[in-house]
């Protein structure tokens, strides 16, 4: 895979979140003026991963009750009670932490600004 696009209904509310909140880093940022958009290029770990986009006027799109089309985003994480505890510190509520019933894995979801179903998967 070589990145995920997100488009966020608040650029800057976005951005403070994948930056600040899930410790993303910028690798670029770009005004597209024709397009009245911005395009921020977002790493994980040295890796690229993210492409967050602003487009005016885009349409909410619906996530929950399921739809189809992207479900949700998984970051890996050896410690899922110290990821969960740093993120609620930070005022991001998590689910209860499940285990996968297939995997023997606990997990737990979250959301983004805009609603996009996020997930911790403990390695």
């Amino acid at each position: 895979m070589h990145h995920i696009a997100i488009i966020a209904g608040d650029y800057e509310r976005s951005k403070k979140f994948y930056t600040e909140i899930l410790g993303l880093h910028i690798i670029a940022e770009d005004y597209r003026e024709e397009r009245d958009s911005w395009k921020l290029d977002l790493a994980l770990n040295g890796q690229y991963i993210i492409e967050l986009f602003s487009f005016p006027g885009a349409p909410a799109r619906p996530s929950r009750p399921e739809a189809i089309g992207l479900r949700h985003l998984a970051f890996s994480v050896t410690d899922l009670e110290q990821e969960v505890a740093s993120l609620s510190s930070k005022g991001v509520s998590c689910e209860a932490i499940r285990t996968d019933p297939y995997t023997g894995k606990r997990f737990t979801f979250f959301s983004d600004p805009d609603g996009l179903p996020l997930e911790l998967y403990e390695l």
